[in-house]
């Protein structure tokens, strides 16, 4: 039985709020401060923000992006990120029913797009998050109903070992690092989460959208194939990918194999 619409809007908002926290954590941790003190303020100023500015998505929209104090514009990112959380929180309760599932598909969905945040500004997976992720993968999988710790603890395995075999012969080959570590930290948190099947489908999908992009970048801007990229901005996508829809991509795989 599909959840009720309340309780998807009911998951949307919650998913808005985390968001907010994740604006936080998204400025706070690169810089080694405190994700709960002190209070948000204003980047630029410094001023504290009221209550009545912290709301998610429709205070940057009254405020038409600036500071209430200063004038300062606030990025876009602040609402994106609020509104693509609600939106993922909101889906993974329409796709996985009012069950311990989405609440750990939620966790998964909060990790990726938290990551994908910090990496688009320093190039930067922290391992405050994906360690833990993996973790909590992992957990999950113990702890779940239907959960399958094998399958998670192969999906860890799976994901950090085909990047690390992929970034060992890029460096074999092209004699200069392919990627970080990180990465290979944050496919395996997808793998302990979704498993095998699924850190190979936000791998494809991540490959695939990373390639455009970075072919449509040189040829617009010029440079070459060494243009650096986040990454993990596409593994997010990947993973949300494969959260939503890994399973029916897996099975339409096997059955081209067939």
């Amino acid at each position: 039985m599909p959840p009720s619409w309340f309780l998807v809007l009911w998951s949307g908002l919650a998913g808005l709020a985390v968001g907010s926290y994740l604006n936080v954590l998204v400025h706070r941790l690169p810089l080694g401060l405190s994700t709960v003190r002190p209070r948000s303020r204003c980047p630029a100023c410094g001023a504290p923000i009221r209550a009545a500015d912290n709301i998610p998505v429709l205070s940057w929209l009254l405020l038409r992006g600036r500071c209430r104090d200063c004038g300062a514009a606030i990025s876009p990112r602040y609402p994106l990120v609020e509104l693509l959380t609600g939106v993922a929180f909101a889906g993974c309760v329409a796709r996985f029913g009012f069950r311990p599932a989405a609440l750990a598909a939620a966790v998964l969905a909060a990790l990726l797009i938290a990551l994908a945040a910090i990496d688009l500004d320093h190039f930067l997976l922290p391992d405050k998050l994906t360690l833990p992720g993996i973790a909590l993968g992992l957990a999950a999988q113990f702890l779940l109903p239907d959960g399958a710790p094998m399958a998670g603890l192969r999906g860890a395995l799976v994901g950090a070992g085909v990047l690390l075999l992929i970034a060992g012969l890029w460096e074999l080959a092209r004699g200069v690092e392919g990627m970080g570590l990180g990465d290979v930290k944050m496919l395996a948190m997808v793998g302990a989460f979704l498993g095998a099947g699924g850190a190979m489908v936000t791998l494809v999908f991540a490959t695939f959208a990373g390639s455009l992009i970075g072919l449509a970048l040189v040829a617009r801007r010029g440079g070459d194939l060494q243009t650096m990229l986040p990454f993990g901005v596409f593994l997010s996508a990947g993973g949300l990918v494969a959260l939503f829809a890994g399973r029916p991509l897996v099975d339409a795989w096997l059955g081209l194999l067939r």
